[in-house]
């Protein structure tokens, strides 16, 4: 069995996946979605929250040897990348969505020393947006970020386009065609189910707007 699958596997025996294409869910992006992954719920779980953090910390090990510090998003983010940075020994940092309204004004926590090869983490991977609104903050503060290492993505082509683009090379430890793959062995999604959920993945943006 595959990472991708066994952490799929995991985040349905916690029951952090939810389907629902009748009413869809909202996200803050406006999207309508049949399906939610929240991977909030893990941090709850040790034994799952363990897996992760090793397995994290393996990944950035493997796709990103030359690491010199870690950087969460917050806010998902933050705590899976502060186990991991405490796994590997690196500095760490957390990234806000805008630099605070009070006391010192930062949007970055921590120290970023000029050049120093950074890899961000993040929990989930949608349109890529905060993600990549993270890694520009860093690069204005002088890091050099090498890459993002995320819990898992939908994998839709915008979000892999926004990332060529921006020069940030992508890992995660799960992503939706193994956990679809999964929800279809264990009967969970029918036939009709998975055509919403392939027209879905297709054309998230546009899927149910007139609904």
């Amino acid at each position: 069995m595959t990472t991708a699958t066994y952490f799929a596997e995991k985040l349905l025996h916690i029951k952090a996946v939810k389907l629902n294409p009748d009413q869809p869910f909202t996200w803050t992006s406006g999207w309508k979605s049949p399906i939610y992954c929240d991977n909030r719920k893990i941090l709850s779980f040790p034994h799952v929250r363990d897996y992760v953090k090793s397995e994290l910390a393996n990944t950035i090990l493997e796709h990103f040897p030359e690491a010199e510090a870690l950087s969460g998003v917050a806010t998902a983010g933050i705590a899976h990348g502060a186990l991991a940075a405490d796994i590997l020994k690196l500095p760490y940092t957390y990234v806000r969505s805008k630099p605070k309204g009070h006391g010192l004004g930062n949007q970055i926590e921590g120290i970023i020393e000029p050049g120093q090869k950074v890899v961000v983490v993040e929990d989930l991977i949608s349109t890529g947006k905060s993600s990549l609104e993270a890694v520009e903050a860093l690069r204005a503060a002088g890091a050099d970020v090498i890459g993002l290492c995320a819990l898992f993505t939908y994998g839709f082509d915008a979000s892999v386009a926004a990332f060529e683009a921006a020069g940030v090379k992508l890992v995660t430890l799960s992503d939706y065609n193994a956990l679809v793959a999964l929800l279809i062995d264990n009967g969970t999604v029918t036939e009709d189910k998975k055509a919403t959920l392939e027209s879905w993945r297709a054309q998230p943006a546009a899927w149910m707007q007139d609904a």
